[in-house]
């Protein structure tokens, strides 16, 4: 355990280890864009930087306790991105695209 909480990168098992969230839970968060990971091109091991996808975890399981669904979690992080990078671009693969309306 020493080694992975000294490590700035984690595997998805290992982050699985460090949250108490189940590995099935956090395969979802990240297909569903909430859970941002690198990718090295040598082998298909997703990559977490650690301290980030703890905090990250931590907050998802807070919003989900208090009752917010998935989408309404992913509009959440989409707008902190947002204000976050300053130019009205999330950067994220969680986030709708607007429609015609500007409506997600």
């Amino acid at each position: 355990m020493e080694k992975i909480l000294s490590s700035e990168y984690v595997t998805i098992g290992e982050l699985a280890r460090l949250t108490g969230c189940r590995y099935s839970t956090l395969k979802f968060y990240t297909e569903e864009g909430m859970l941002p990971f690198e990718q090295a091109e040598q082998n298909l091991t997703r990559r977490y930087k650690r301290e980030e996808s703890v905090e990250r975890v931590a907050w998802i399981c807070t919003q989900r306790k208090a009752g917010k669904t998935v989408p309404e979690i992913t509009a959440m992080l989409c707008h902190a991105a947002k204000k976050e990078n300053g130019n009205g671009q999330a950067g994220i693969a969680a986030c709708p695209t607007e429609d015609r309306d500007g409506f997600f």
